[in-house]
């Protein structure tokens, strides 16, 4: 599994955008091939601090994704977000 994170610093009047911006993307995603989940995540002990993050099966399909549908995606989304950091993870434990 690979997972991307993408942590942001949003204003409480920009939430209630960033979370439709995230349905949005997580549409997109769902159709993509090699998705397996979305969550958007808030940081805790961490004032204003989200994640989205999304997994896949594998990086291959991540990247397929990104290439394809990122530029789109950034221009449909509305919501003002200070990015402070972008995380790439591959599982090599999982316990369910």
């Amino acid at each position: 599994m690979f997972v991307h994170a993408v942590l942001f610093e949003i204003k409480p009047k920009e939430l209630l955008r960033y979370r439709k911006d995230c349905r949005l993307w997580a549409s997109y995603a769902k159709r993509a091939s090699g998705f397996v989940r979305y969550m958007t995540i808030q940081r805790d002990g961490h004032k204003n601090q989200f994640v989205s993050a999304y997994e896949w099966k594998a990086k291959q399909g991540h990247d397929r994704f990104m290439r394809k549908f990122h530029d789109i995606l950034v221009a449909k989304s509305k919501a003002k977000v200070k990015v402070l950091g972008y995380y790439n993870l591959k599982v090599i434990d999982e316990i369910a």
